[in-house]
């Protein structure tokens, strides 16, 4: 089974991401969608105890967020994969603006999680590391990402 965690800030392309890489295959958890933590904790256990394939689609910022999901799926004999997606801060406050309503994030906000990002490595658990680029074209460049610096 696979858990699949999104790492990056608000308007760097992971929810369209995951739309058209998982859609079909894993269930995505987003505390956009759920909007609590409590409803985020419930179908995260439904997808551990049912050997569910997931991809936590949230900032993931720091070390400790990711670690829980890392631990629990660890715990649940899952391959554990991080997708780290590294954004130009000006594309990714064009694309926040773009939104609207509830899923358009304060600019504050953006650079706030910014400030908290450690960039994910390998030691922290994970199975595979890959770090995501979105393209001016709307594509996505993914990359094989190994603790060495980044360029």
């Amino acid at each position: 089974m696979q858990a699949i965690i999104f790492c990056g800030i608000q308007g760097s392309g992971k929810s369209t991401f995951y739309k058209e890489r998982f859609f079909d295959t894993h269930l995505r958890i987003s505390l956009d969608q759920l909007r609590t933590r409590n409803r985020e904790a419930v179908f995260l256990e439904a997808c551990l105890r049912t050997q569910l394939r997931f991809v936590v689609d949230n900032t993931n910022p720091t070390i400790v967020e990711r670690s829980k999901y890392i631990q629990l799926a660890k715990e649940a004999k899952y391959e554990v994969i991080c997708y780290f997606f590294e954004s130009n801060t000006s594309v990714a406050l064009a694309r926040n603006n773009q939104r609207s309503g509830r899923f358009k994030v304060p600019e504050k906000g953006l650079y706030g999680t910014l400030k908290r990002l450690q960039v994910p490595t390998l030691s922290e658990g994970f199975d595979q590391l890959y770090r995501v680029h979105l393209l001016p074209t709307g594509t996505y460049e993914v990359h094989p990402m190994d603790d060495s610096p980044l360029d």
